[in-house]
């Protein structure tokens, strides 16, 4: 075990570290994070107007697509909101001007959209309008394209002094404009030679290119699986498991939520949605209480320890836990390197994945189509992101059970280790204290 370790500690840390702190995944994440936010407000309206009360419903039906508005707006146009904030946050990395760096992905990502050309009624013709269609989810990777390809050229021509320089008197918002003319320049015309020149739909290809990934991750058991393995292995070695491939998956778990109440919203039932394992599904059923479903753990530590140190852990990681909050009981514990908690830490998210997968699959449990606040306690969350089913509640209860069953036995080894070396250090302290008042005798 201790080779084990330490071959994981000099060998596949600082590499996976290397990879968390990519400027490219790092951009990707901070850019989907930032829409979260408005996602979750406008999932506010999207459950407002599906409550499950069938009165409450046909009062609503004439104003449902008002209503929904605000989230058509939000979540809607995600794509919009976060290739902006790609594009700065991946421009301030090369000490670039951030908001330039923002724009210019921005008008790549519209340059990659085709507009139609609405003519009817004939009387009052809409002239070019752009669908929404691929301004949501859908469009995350074309997003994600736009904000690598246009950054990458204006860090090329900032770097080759192939710019636009102003003097010093110039304002410097007018400045950063004149300099990113010319890297601007190429930038769209590039994008205008390929999509319309071309014909060339990047997001018809990016979208045709993932789709068989997103279905293995979205329906596939094999898939379903793969995310929460990979999260917790790396999360055991102290690197945090989200932020790499969270990075990766998340655009895809977001095309997924977005394809469920796209679904729903069109009268598709519940049972029959797209997708079964977008983010909300592991949020809500999986990861109860943080990664590894640790509020359990916590529970444990309070309840059935008799290690002074194990209670004072649970003690203080409870309350966070119930919140989703877990890196005191992952650091204080701790569960990094633990050999006693390594095993059921990675064993209960696979676990909990596949009760879950088959409760949904099977239709015990609705399919998830909304984002909730992740600090919602998961009996709240799980009701309101699966369209208030108060069967959610019974699973996330079911598996709190499965997790506790499996964690008991790890958990009261661990206590019984860490009960003898508090026993054992308060002997030492005390056969010192009694040298001590012997030899002054």
């Amino acid at each position: 075990m201790n080779k084990l370790m330490k071959w994981i500690e000099t060998k596949l840390v600082p590499p996976m570290a290397k990879i968390g702190a990519q400027r490219h995944l790092l951009a990707i994440r901070n850019g989907v994070v930032s829409t979260l936010s408005l996602i979750l407000i406008g999932s506010f309206f999207l459950i407002f107007v599906n409550l499950p009360y069938k009165p409450w419903a046909d009062a609503l039906a004439p104003y449902s697509a008002t209503i929904a508005l605000p989230f058509r707006m939000t979540m809607g146009l995600m794509a919009i909101y976060a290739t902006f904030v790609m594009g700065s946050d991946l421009a301030k990395s090369y000490h670039l001007d951030s908001t330039t760096g923002g724009i210019l992905s921005l008008g790549t990502f519209f340059m990659l959209q085709m507009p139609v050309n609405v003519l009817t009624p004939k009387k009052a013709p809409l002239g070019f309008v752009l669908p929404m269609t691929n301004l949501g989810a859908a469009g995350m990777f074309t997003g994600i394209v736009s904000m690598i390809f246009a950054v990458e050229v204006y860090r090329f021509f900032s770097v080759h002094k192939i710019t636009i320089k102003m003097p010093d008197q110039v304002p410097p918002a007018v400045a950063r404009s004149f300099e990113a003319l010319i890297p601007g320049a190429v930038i769209i015309i590039v994008a205008w030679l390929v999509r319309d020149i071309a014909g060339f739909d990047v997001n018809s290809a990016l979208l045709t290119l993932f789709k068989p990934i997103t279905g293995i991750l979205g329906n596939n058991l094999f898939g379903v699986l793969l995310p929460m393995f990979l999260i917790h292995f790396l999360w055991s070695f102290g690197i945090h498991g989200m932020s790499i491939v969270g990075s990766i998956v998340r655009p895809m778990w977001l095309i997924m939520l977005n394809a469920n109440t796209d679904a729903l919203t069109k009268g598709v039932s519940e049972a029959k949605l797209p997708y079964i394992a977008p983010e909300q599904f592991y949020q809500w059923t999986v990861t109860i209480g943080g990664a590894g479903a640790t509020v359990v753990v916590a529970l444990m530590f309070v309840t059935i320890c008799k290690s002074k140190f194990l209670r004072e852990v649970g003690g203080f990681s409870l309350i966070p836990g119930i919140f989703n909050i877990n890196e005191p009981m992952i650091f204080g514990a701790p569960i990094i390197l633990n050999p006693y908690l390594l095993l059921p830490f990675n064993i209960v998210p696979l676990v909990l994945s596949t009760i879950s997968y088959f409760a949904v699959k099977f239709n015990l449990v609705n399919h998830f189509t909304t984002y909730q606040a992740w600090t919602l306690p998961a009996p709240i969350g799980g009701y309101l992101s699966a369209g208030n089913d108060w069967r959610v509640i019974v699973l996330i209860v079911i598996n709190l059970i499965v997790a506790a069953i499996i964690y008991y036995p790890f958990v009261k080894a661990y206590d019984k280790k860490m009960v003898a070396d508090e026993q054992a250090k308060a002997n030492g302290t005390d056969d010192a204290a009694d040298a001590a008042t012997a030899a002054k005798a």
